[in-house]
């Protein structure tokens, strides 16, 4: 039985690449149907002889199976493929039809020359060769065509970041040595202003500007949202100044004498091919660290379980026993509960703010109704991200305070040293492993087209100012500077910590006089916020069109220094106080209590609803709108959780509201908080460096993902059971007093 020819040009379509192991010319169509069986097998079969008129499907199957009996001489494989065979051998039988059609191709989508324009020589080489093929209809050129971004249609929905095709681009490997090479380049697209129909059509495209941004602007943290992404797939010679060169002369072509002007720039960072070299020594041995404090972790479990006798300093590290205190329902004597549920919930609203902006780093298909969307007022719960902070500031203080004052009433003194000593181990250990992973291990376990921005850029920024974070002085060289940008907060509440001692032994020992100058301090620290929002121009709130430069200055002159995070700080130092002084069974007038819940409410609900006019699409901006939220927004925020943690701890609420804060579930929350607040952005932009596609934006989809929820949870579980507990338990352990040293750490 003979093979029947549409079997063959089912397999020939479906299979393009098998045709001995050599481009195929796919779309000849004409072509395809003047060959004859006996080609298409012999191309199949690799025999260069004539086939029999006898050949059958079986001896087909059976041929393949005996040419492939070894991975080196599977004709599948890429890496089979020879130089001279990386070319359609076709070409020269189907010339003219070749030419056609691609004549045709090229008609309907424009080619991308990488050697347009003044490139290097070597560029201009390959790129030739790669024409050459092109032309020729050879494969591996076709896939460098093909991995290059198209102009698609949804443009006046948003649809403007392309990212071509990643994966495919980096597997290319042509004539003459040729590898693809992917590069992620920012076009920003200008239109003349007296045109009012090209204005309306710039403002859909980009998605009514919900922020604008310029190509100088640093994009690794905060998104470029006015720059379009726009994938070229080149050879691996041309550097990111020729393909730099060349696209602008590519667009020039199509853009000269009209309304539009297009800047075109290509950081060499976004220029990829794909990784061949070992892993760097510095990344091998920070992978045999991390694994040996794995390795110590399960020996110190079977240690701990075996009850075998070993060091304590050992058995800090125990799975068995960090696990038992993470997942502990006890209470700690001068535990103050509802603290527990503040912390979980504004570190939940925290993440969700936090993922809103990491959103705006991804291609959506529907980009511009995703803005919109968000335009409603009751999205305030993501733009209003610096508020979710301050509550924790607060708490600092007010914990802080409540442990001190504990101390003098106890023995009239605070051992200032110990309580530094005590901080360091409780703050270094964790932010060093995660600062470890982040510089050397993260960069080499993804990889996308913003995978270098996101990830490998910030990398190299930890590699020279990791030193910064460890003196916790980061927050003072800018934001854009800042290794783990997130942890600025850190930086601030040590910086107040530090200071704490003074405060609280001017408010212990001459409280008339400490409460004024604490109270003054506040006043003043609020009125520096309004004062520099108002003559800076800053904003504390995300609203349509704010300007990349000014999230910058925003965070820069304001947001993370800690003379502007005073005021909420100094509220948890008198709340704090409060509790310790005032006994557990003080009662307050109910008239007293509800004018508390009515005017804290009040203000919790002004801090949070009142700026959402700010968030609608056609708000323009006013400084004394920013300025007014920026001095009281923390402080009416702050003012509600205050309130509940005195009326609950004195036992002047039983309600259910101040039970919900109380829950013993959020014991295990407060345990994580910290590798929670750590590692949420590593996992972020993860996934943002991964993202090799546009996606269809839904709201609670993507804003409450789950799966990313679920990684943020498990990785702060693992930093947490391998460097939080551990050095928690040793700090208990070395600072304890020198007569129980002889007794073995008690898991809390």
């Amino acid at each position: 039985m003979h093979i029947s020819r549409t079997l063959i040009w089912i397999l020939c379509c479906v299979c393009p690449s098998v045709l001995a192991t050599k481009s195929v010319n796919v779309l000849a169509t004409s072509g395809l149907k003047s060959l004859e069986d006996e080609e298409i097998l012999r191309v199949l079969t690799h025999n260069k002889s004539d086939v029999s008129e006898n050949f059958t499907f079986v001896d087909l199957v059976e041929n393949l199976k005996n040419q492939s009996a070894t991975a080196n001489d599977f004709i599948w494989s890429h890496e089979s493929l020879s130089s001279r065979d990386k070319t359609n051998f076709y070409y020269d039988k189907y010339k003219h039809q070749v030419d056609s059609e691609i004549e045709q191709l090229f008609a309907i989508a424009p080619v991308f020359d990488p050697a347009a324009g003044t490139v290097s020589s070597e560029c201009r080489r390959q790129s030739q060769i790669y024409h050459r093929e092109l032309r020729r209809m050879s494969l591996w050129a076709l896939q460098m065509f093909d991995a290059t971004a198209k102009i698609p249609s949804g443009l006046l929905s948003g649809n403007i970041n392309q990212l071509g095709d990643f994966d495919e681009c980096l597997g290319i490997q042509g004539t003459g040595g040729i590898r693809g090479q992917y590069c992620l380049a920012y076009l920003q697209l200008e239109v003349d202003h007296n045109r009012g129909d090209l204005k309306e059509i710039h403002r859909l495209v980009y998605s009514h500007y919900a922020f604008r941004s310029n190509l100088s602007d640093p994009g690794h943290r905060v998104p470029r949202f006015s720059t379009v992404q726009w994938a070229i797939c080149a050879p691996s010679s041309c550097t990111s100044q020729d393909v730099e060169t060349s696209l602008r002369a590519t667009i020039s072509k199509y853009t000269s004498h009209t309304g539009i002007n297009v800047t075109v720039k290509v950081d060499r960072e976004m220029c990829q091919v794909q990784r061949i070299e070992p892993l760097p020594t510095e990344t091998i041995i920070v992978g045999i660290f991390f694994i040996s404090v794995i390795g110590l972790s399960v020996v110190a479990a079977l240690c701990d379980h075996l009850r075998a006798d070993v060091s304590e300093i050992v058995l800090a590290f125990s799975l068995k026993r960090n696990l038992r205190k993470l997942l502990s329902m006890k209470r700690g004597d001068d535990d103050i509960a509802t603290l527990h549920g503040i912390r979980a919930i504004n570190a939940l609203m925290l993440i969700v703010a936090h993922k809103s902006m990491a959103l705006f780093f991804n291609p959506y298909v529907n980009r511009t109704g995703m803005t919109e969307y968000l335009g409603r007022p009751w999205t305030v719960i993501g733009r209003a991200a610096s508020l979710y902070t301050d509550p924790f500031i607060m708490l600092s203080g007010l914990l802080t305070t409540y442990s001190f004052v504990g101390r003098l009433r106890k023995s009239g003194e605070i051992h200032v040293r110990k309580e530094y000593l005590s901080r360091l181990f409780r703050l270094v250990p964790t932010l060093g492993a995660l600062i470890l992973f982040c510089m050397f291990i993260m960069p080499f376990i993804g990889s996308g087209p913003q995978w270098n921005l996101v990830v490998t850029h910030h990398a190299d920024i930890c590699r020279k100012t990791w030193w910064r974070n460890f003196l916790f002085i980061h927050n003072y060289f800018g934001f854009e500077n800042m290794c783990l940008t997130h942890t600025h907060h850190i930086g601030i509440d040590t910086q107040l910590f530090a200071l704490s001692p003074i405060m609280i032994l001017a408010l212990y020992k001459y409280p008339k006089m400490g409460a004024l100058i604490l109270i003054s301090t506040a006043v003043f620290s609020t009125g520096l916020r309004y004062y520099v929002t108002y003559f800076k121009r800053l904003n504390n709130y995300v609203f349509f069109g704010t300007s990349i430069r000014q999230l910058f200055d925003t965070a820069n002159l304001s947001y993370i220094l800690p003379t502007h995070r005073l005021t909420v700080y100094i509220i948890g130092i008198f709340v704090g106080y409060f509790l310790r002084i005032c006994p557990k069974g003080y009662k307050l007038n109910k008239s007293v209590i509800q004018l508390g819940w009515a005017l804290t409410t009040l203000m919790a609900l002004g801090a949070f609803f009142g700026p959402a006019g700010m968030g609608s699409i056609n708000y323009v901006y006013n400084p004394t709108h920013a300025a007014l939220y920026n001095a009281f927004a923390p402080i009416g925020w702050c003012a509600l959780f205050a309130w509940i943690a005195f009326l609950s701890h004195t036992g002047n609420t039983r309600g259910w509201f101040s039970g919900l804060f109380a829950w013993r579930g959020f014991l295990i929350c407060t345990r994580l908080s910290y590798a929670i607040y750590l590692t949420q952005f590593p996992v972020f932009f993860f996934n943002v460096g991964k993202t090799r596609s546009a996606e269809h934006y839904e709201f609670f989809r993507m804003l409450f993902n789950f799966h990313e929820l679920g990684w943020i949870i498990l990785t702060s579980v693992i930093l947490t059971l391998l460097f939080d507990s551990p050095f928690q338990n040793i700090k208990t352990y070395l600072l304890r007093k020198p007569s129980t040293h002889s007794k073995s750490l008690k898991a809390e």
